[in-house]
């Protein structure tokens, strides 16, 4: 099967810092699954790895870990996906990376694809939906709409991968309304379709923003970029 790989932490320009090469395909055993990979998603992580993580002499590494596509086999102790299955999953980085045509990954840490997503839409969604969830939810302890909790929320970076899951999770789990961020009228324009109450310009004084438009202070903060102004 065809692979994409990289044997030396080189920077993107250079050519041999992404390498073609030829791998055995792979076998499901336990609770794995062998999944031909249809579409997957690059996040910062792949950089930062590709930069940080030099292979030994001679070996190579796969990258990307966010993946979506259909079970090709299945392992002898999987129990819930069986062959013909459409899947997505974040996959496990301790294991070998998704650029390539079959990949293993732990039936646990798979779903279904939406039926209504492509296979491009569902491999966007599992890094990003998963951290907009944990941060939201598991770090700053949201209530769901079934409480009656309100208030506002500021996110910072409204329209990036994370910011718009965020988004879309507020506004269909919470009462809580929803000032985000972006600095170009597209960004605007997507962040208050995704459904943002209020939509503020991060490259200008949120604190006069505020003020001019009389808005409440947050209870809560949720900054996916980095900003100096505040």
């Amino acid at each position: 099967m065809r692979a994409v790989v990289y044997q030396n932490s080189l920077s993107i320009d250079q050519q041999q810092s992404l390498i073609d090469i030829n791998l055995p395909e792979p076998v499901a055993h336990g609770h794995d699954l062998l999944v031909k990979v249809k579409a997957i998603s690059v996040n910062p992580v792949d950089t930062k790895i590709r930069k940080r993580v030099q292979p030994e002499a001679g070996q190579y590494k796969v990258l990307d870990w966010d993946a979506a596509g259909i079970v090709k086999a299945v392992g002898d102790a999987v129990s819930q996906f069986k062959v013909g299955d459409e899947v997505f999953y974040a996959g496990d980085l301790s294991r070998s990376g998704i650029n390539r045509e079959f990949h293993l990954v732990d039936e646990r840490i798979v779903g279904l694809k939406p039926k209504t997503l492509s296979f491009e839409q569902a491999a966007a969604l599992p890094l990003t939906s998963i951290t907009a969830w944990e941060a939201l939810f598991d770090r700053l302890k949201i209530k769901t709409s079934d409480s009656t909790e309100t208030g506002t929320i500021l996110i910072i970076g409204g329209a990036g991968g994370v910011g718009s899951i965020a988004i879309q999770l507020l506004r269909a789990l919470t009462n809580l309304t929803i000032i985000a961020t972006a600095s170009r009228p597209e960004s605007k324009a997507w962040c208050q379709k995704l459904g943002a109450h209020v939509v503020l310009d991060h490259s200008q004084s949120l604190t006069e923003q505020f003020q001019a438009q009389q808005l409440q202070a947050p209870q809560y903060v949720f900054s996916t970029t980095y900003t100096r102004v505040c």
